[in-house]
């Protein structure tokens, strides 16, 4: 099994960079989407299903704002594009599918780094999400969590770890959150345990100032998190650099389906 996670940093900007003719070779069981920056109305019939998917789609109230989006090979037995909390919902922060074995998410929160407001609006989504994220544990299935967590966990998990201990994405509340997640509550986070030494390697995101992506001042705030069942069955986690989509790399990781 292949998943594959991206930050579009907008649908329509990815397809004009060639997204769309990358993933027809990807061959992915499941491709996960974050911020799409746009609605239904907006795309095109490839964007909503590309040839062998199921398109499946939770869009923000704003136009041209955040949205999450799951393609799957396999048409889902049930769709969840909303789920009851206005704060995540109504940005088109959350979508789930499931499948006869497996649940996927995609989700994508918060950033707080245009001010306080903004800030305390993450802590109060992560907060509501984490309630979400302890019960998916509680499945019979094997479940993974895609998206762009907004969050760098590890002093390896940025190059400028010293100057962003003040900002939203590396605040050590936030840093915490993520420990509890994965120490406490049990979800893995299935690129570190495959490579727990890797630093610069991991970055999937660079700001699009100075010349980060040329001297990868990056950060790794992407991620697919499961269950320690299905997490012990990856095999191979890989960043895609070759070409860009966006101003994120798309995080690709194979699963092993023997049992």
């Amino acid at each position: 099994m292949k998943i594959i996670t991206l930050n579009l940093n907008g649908i329509r900007s990815a397809s004009r960079k060639g997204f769309f003719d990358w993933i027809s070779f990807q061959k992915a069981d499941f491709i996960c989407l974050q911020e799409l920056k746009a609605q239904e109305v907006n795309l095109d019939d490839q964007m909503k299903s590309p040839k062998g998917y199921f398109g499946n789609f939770s869009y923000a109230n704003k136009k041209g704002y955040s949205g999450v989006g799951i393609y799957s090979k396999e048409k889902p037995n049930k769709i969840f594009s909303k789920i009851g909390i206005p704060e995540i919902d109504d940005e088109g922060r959350y979508i789930e599918i499931h499948l006869d074995n497996i649940i996927i998410i995609s989700v994508y929160l918060p950033s707080g780094s245009s001010g306080e407001e903004r800030q305390s609006f993450k802590y109060t989504v992560l907060d509501k999400i984490l309630v979400i994220l302890k019960k998916k544990l509680k499945s019979t299935k094997n479940v993974v969590v895609c998206g762009d967590f907004n969050i760098a966990h590890h002093e390896m998990d940025l190059r400028n770890f010293k100057g962003n201990k003040k900002n939203s994405g590396f605040l050590a509340e936030e840093r915490a959150w993520l420990s509890h997640l994965f120490s406490e509550v049990g979800w893995v986070d299935v690129y570190r345990n495959l490579y727990p030494n890797k630093g610069e390697e991991g970055y999937t995101w660079w700001s699009n100032r100075g010349q980060a992506w040329a001297k990868n001042v990056g950060w790794r705030i992407d991620y697919q998190i499961a269950n320690y069942g299905l997490a012990k069955k990856a095999s191979k986690a890989t960043i895609f650099k070759t070409q860009r989509f966006s101003d994120h790399a798309p995080l690709i990781i194979n699963y092993d389906d023997s049992d």
